[in-house]
């Protein structure tokens, strides 16, 4: 039987203690078990993340009626994310095509003009960039190497106008292969759960750490809860080599590479190295790893070409390199830039309005026996010469001034010409339906 002095001892030790918690609970405020409570893993991910977004908006020109031509304006929404503190961003594509004016608005509520630096209509991925008095937060990123089905992730964006919505849910699916319009699928998707709506395109997906996994980039129209990103592994490496074309303003340096990821980390692999370019000279060899450049440590395709923006031909970088489980030093001497095939064709885009692409020759032999070939326009700028002078989708390009246009090198070099130089009007003639058409294009270098 229990000793009754015992149990009253017992009693008594668990009276103080409750006691003693009591006193306790009384001297600190309640809001601070509240606070600890309410800042959670989704809430640390968004404060981490949120000076990185920015929201994107413009009006752009669209056909309201295809057939007669017609066109109307309608207000363009978007999100981006700060991929370097000068003021570079990565976004969707559609978000900024034909946007005459591209505004970004950041979470302190400031809003600024951006240029598009480059584009790539086939991932539907653009790079803007915006002038900032200070250094910007960038966003902190992961891989998408190691993503579970099921795990926790969280949107942010522009939704239906909405600035800086969060939304969250769990990836649904991985390697999804999604149709967005006629004749245009994304492969590879991460699928997810978590609201994603019109305006959220070009969005960071976050994993529950805050890291950047995937970039969002469309929805499934009529369809509840699914909504898609691009992994962030694919995406970082395109936008690298958008941002190459900014390199190539100022300075070549003939490296080809990619970025290895893994769950651990991840390392920037040189693929190949252009004969006689400035790499070749240095010494570069495919299947070298990269580890810094000019002191700035590389992990990335991205880091790689972040390293070299703002720098000129002639300058000398030091790399630090891994060659066979051994590092080295050398020594990289930029190049000075060079009219490439892409370069052409973003500067046909600024000066003329259209953007172009070669024909297959089989197809050309098809429509004219009169030319020896043609270059067909794939878009035109609103607003630009080319839609003034009624320059449309799908015209073959044959030939401007006394030139023939068979090939972008026939571009570069009429850009390249005392015509354009000089801001005179240059005759285009084009293919349509079998007939010739001609007319003036008045040359307008775009600075917006």
């Amino acid at each position: 039987m229990p000793d009754p002095a015992f149990c009253s001892r017992r009693f008594s030790v668990r009276l103080l203690i409750v006691l003693h918690l009591t006193a306790l609970s009384l001297m600190v405020p309640s809001s601070t078990y509240a606070t600890s409570l309410r800042r959670s893993a989704i809430v640390q991910a968004v404060e981490q993340a949120k000076s990185s977004v920015v929201n994107i908006h413009g009006r752009k020109t669209v056909a309201a009626d295809e057939d007669a031509g017609a066109m109307k304006q309608v207000n363009g929404m978007g999100t981006g994310i700060v991929i370097d503190p000068r003021g570079y961003i990565v976004t969707n594509f559609h978000v900024v095509d034909g946007v005459k004016q591209v505004q970004v608005s950041m979470a302190d509520g400031t809003t600024l003009v951006a240029r598009v630096v480059a584009h790539d209509p086939s991932t539907d991925l653009a790079v803007i960039k915006i002038e900032t008095p200070h250094p910007m937060q960038t966003m902190t990123i992961g891989t998408s190497s190691d993503l579970m089905t099921g795990e926790e992730v969280i949107a942010i964006g522009n939704a239906y106008g909405y600035e800086h919505t969060v939304t969250r849910g769990i990836v649904s699916a991985l390697h999804r292969t999604v149709e967005v319009g006629e004749g245009q699928e994304y492969a590879d998707l991460i699928q997810t759960d978590a609201s994603i709506n019109p305006g959220n395109s070009g969005g960071p997906l976050l994993n529950i750490d805050g890291d950047m996994i995937g970039i969002n980039v469309a929805v499934r129209v009529g369809a509840q809860g699914i909504g898609f990103a691009v992994p962030i592994d694919r995406a970082l490496d395109v936008t690298a080599r958008l941002l190459d074309a900014e390199v190539r303003k100022t300075a070549n340096h003939g490296v080809d590479g990619k970025t290895l990821a893994s769950p651990d980390k991840s390392e920037f692999m040189v693929t190949s190295v252009a004969s006689g370019s400035a790499a070749d000279t240095a010494g570069l060899l495919p299947g070298d790893i990269v580890l810094e450049v000019a002191g700035a440590s590389i992990s990335r395709a991205l880091d790689f070409e972040r390293a070299m923006i703002d720098k000129r031909g002639g300058d000398e970088l030091l790399l630090s390199i891994r060659r066979g489980g051994e590092s080295q030093k050398l020594s990289l001497v930029l190049d000075n830039p060079s009219l490439s095939e892409r370069s052409v064709s973003e500067l046909a885009w600024d000066v003329f309005g259209i953007r172009l692409t070669p024909t297959a020759s089989g197809t050309f032999r098809r429509i004219s026996t009169r030319y020896r070939g043609g270059l067909k326009v794939i878009g035109v700028r609103p607003d630009s010469p080319a839609a003034r002078q009624g320059i449309r989708y799908g015209d073959i390009l044959v030939g401007m001034h006394k030139w023939e246009t068979v090939s972008m090198d026939n571009v570069a070099f009429i850009l390249e010409s005392d015509v354009v130089r000089a801001n005179e009007p240059v005759k285009f003639y084009v293919l349509r339906g079998g007939e010739t058409l001609f007319g003036h294009l008045q040359v307008s270098m775009r600075t917006e």
